[in-house]
């Protein structure tokens, strides 16, 4: 008896171990979509568990009269779906300026506060793909709106 249930922790124990996800230490890379003109973020993510990260996007935008900056902060919880397949949904917010050329506008820096959710496919090679969406609602006079960004993300994982 002592005999098969030792076997039973043993094969569920590995059981358990082949079905955890796997994410990266670290991930860099590009995060392409559209949030009020800031349509590629310099992205990292760090992680702080098994199943938890941290993300910091980093996005910037000089248009015709006009010059922005947004920081994003979030914190992602990861679950499996299938195989290399992930899906994590987050919650955290960020600021960000703009600062405008001509003297129709005052500068302007808004805060936000941010949701997201998508999935990631996890390629053997050290390549991470994402889609997501990320509604966020800001606060300031330029931005006081809810927006909602969709964006592809590529990074790199170490």
């Amino acid at each position: 008896m002592k005999k098969l249930i030792l076997l039973f922790a043993v094969f569920a124990t590995f059981t358990f171990a082949a079905n955890a996800q796997e994410i990266a230490d670290n991930a860099i890379g590009l995060r392409l979509g559209d949030s009020d003109g800031f349509g590629a973020e310099i992205s990292y993510q760090r992680a702080l568990g098994d199943n938890n990260r941290l993300e910091a996007d980093l996005g910037w935008r000089s248009g015709n009269g006009y010059d922005g900056f947004k920081l994003t902060g979030l914190y992602q919880w990861v679950w499996e779906l299938d195989g290399n397949f992930n899906w994590y949904a987050g919650a955290g917010g960020g600021f960000g300026s703009y600062s405008f050329d001509n003297n129709n506008f005052d500068d302007e820096t808004f805060f936000f506060v941010a949701g997201d959710i998508g999935i990631e496919y996890n390629f053997d090679i050290p390549l991470l793909l994402s889609l997501d969406f990320r509604p966020e609602l800001g606060f300031g006079d330029f931005r006081d709106d809810l927006d909602f960004d969709i964006a592809l993300g590529i990074r790199y994982q170490f």
